[in-house]
């Protein structure tokens, strides 16, 4: 399953220049959050493929303005051609607003999961829009990430887990791939496209 992952910014290669045959092959998007919802909409209108999504802490307008057409996963495991993905949208609180957590806050979100993931046998993707703690993550408090996703990944160990939030132009210390044990850890901003199937995404993993 080829799969297109997107966050942060809204593509200029797919949306300012859209060609249809640039989406030719793929099964699959998901959006990683801090997306304009009209983006959202356009690529679901013109794949033809479903568009999964959750929350970025700047999607407060997604209340307003929702992504016609397509599925929030926010908390919860939805299953795609057998594929489990798991989203938990937002990042680590810094200021009042919505789509803010602090870690004690993301960890209960994730208790109530409990039934689902029991259920599910686990998952196999992770979506969120902040990264896990020190796994790809920054040092401020706004891009500090989660040690609750770090305890995810060892406990249920998914093949792939899927953020945003930190811009690769932020520096060269935003890798676009990454391996935590068992999982391969993409970070979606902008775009890129992997297979899911893929044994060795590293070498794969094209924009």
């Amino acid at each position: 399953m080829k799969i297109l992952a997107i966050a942060d910014v809204e593509s200029k290669y797919l949306w300012d220049y859209f060609e249809k045959s640039k989406l030719e092959g793929i099964d699959l998007i998901i959006s990683c959050g801090d997306l304009d919802p009209r983006y959202l909409s356009f690529l679901v209108t013109l794949s033809s493929v479903p568009v999964l999504y959750i929350h970025g802490n700047h999607d407060d307008k997604y209340e307003r303005i929702p992504p016609e057409g397509c599925i929030c996963i926010e908390d919860r495991i939805y299953v795609h051609e057998g594929i489990r993905i798991l989203g938990l949208g937002g990042s680590m609180r810094y200021k009042p607003g919505t789509n803010q957590y602090t870690e004690r806050q993301m960890q209960l979100r994730i208790k109530k999961l409990w039934f689902q993931l029991v259920r599910s046998h686990g998952f196999d993707i992770l979506v969120t829009h902040a990264p896990a703690y020190q796994l790809n993550d920054g040092r401020d408090l706004p891009h500090q990430g989660f040690q609750a996703f770090r305890s995810l990944l060892e406990k249920y160990k998914p093949k792939y887990f899927l953020h945003g939030h930190v811009h690769m132009t932020y520096g060269a210390k935003h890798k676009r791939y990454d391996k935590y044990q068992d999982t391969h850890v993409i970070n979606a901003y902008d775009r890129c496209v992997f297979e899911f199937e893929d044994e060795n995404p590293k070498e794969h993993i094209f924009p």
